[in-house]
């Protein structure tokens, strides 16, 4: 009881400088984003787990409890060891969202460093497709690419690098085409790759009358910048996904205005 008092009363005497303000301001903001980013995934039961022992550390380290401090401190050393290995998709998904911040994700800053050329995106194609896909319920994913080039997407894919035209697009999604099952990714106004394999979203909250197809467009937008059209097989509508976020039932205008402000807009001014 002794050492009680004494321990209370020496963090009553506890001083907070401005820096220890900064710090724990920091720790409280990493960790607030950590959470966003566990939640709704298995890995928020991992994330709640670790805060206890932690703070069951902290407890007993301040009572001065040494044995179970000892315990709890070898299990802490090693704790980074154990994010790294339990949290590989979530650290993944939050290096990818610190890369999308709006330094980084500023146009303008990066046709600076941009060697190439970038063309007007022939959304005029596009938009034709996915309506005609729409009345015949052919399913199709295609992304568009910003500021990531999606390399880790586009190298175990059919390398194709050519224009854009409905016809093109018409033939890859095809039902009994060999191109159809997965996604073409586009940049620079040209299909890159088809038959892209895009990695689905884990997210718990996601809609569960979705399929694969915008699964894998959702996975898609929280490892980058990319935005993703989707057509439905089941039920011919038209989506898109951006930012971790999934537009469902998007009319032929709204896609439009859509995908010219986001590609065509700033080269037309």
């Amino acid at each position: 009881m002794d050492i009680i008092w004494q321990t209370l009363f020496e963090l009553g005497s506890f001083k907070i400088s401005f820096m220890d303000i900064i710090d724990l301001s920091l720790v409280s903001y990493l960790l607030f984003k950590l959470y966003k980013i566990a939640r709704g995934t298995a890995a928020i039961n991992i994330f709640f787990g670790l805060i206890a022992i932690y703070a069951t550390y902290q407890l007993a380290d301040v009572m001065r409890m040494k044995f179970i401090t000892q315990i709890l401190g070898g299990f802490i050393s090693i704790t980074f060891i154990i994010i790294v290995i339990l949290f590989q998709q979530e650290i993944r998904k939050y290096l990818s969202q610190i890369g999308k911040g709006k330094m980084v994700k500023n146009k303008h800053l990066l046709k600076f460093f941009n060697s190439e050329n970038e063309e007007k995106l022939n959304t005029n194609s596009i938009i034709k497709a996915c309506v005609e896909f729409q009345k015949t319920k052919t399913g199709a994913i295609i992304v568009l690419t910003h500021s990531d080039d999606l390399n880790f997407i586009c190298e175990n894919a059919v390398q194709l690098n050519s224009e854009i035209s409905y016809p093109l697009l018409d033939s890859i999604f095809f039902k009994n085409s060999p191109l159809h099952d997965g996604a073409i990714v586009i940049r620079n106004n040209r299909i890159v790759a088809a038959r892209c394999i895009l990695p689905v979203s884990n997210d718990d909250d996601f809609p569960g009358e979705l399929g694969m197809r915008h699964r894998a467009a959702m996975g898609i937008s929280e490892h980058s910048d990319a935005l993703t059209i989707i057509v439905s097989e089941q039920n011919g509508k038209i989506s898109y996904t951006q930012n971790g976020k999934i537009k469902i039932g998007v009319s032929e205008k709204q896609l439009t205005n859509y995908l010219n402000k986001q590609f065509n807009s700033k080269k037309e001014s």
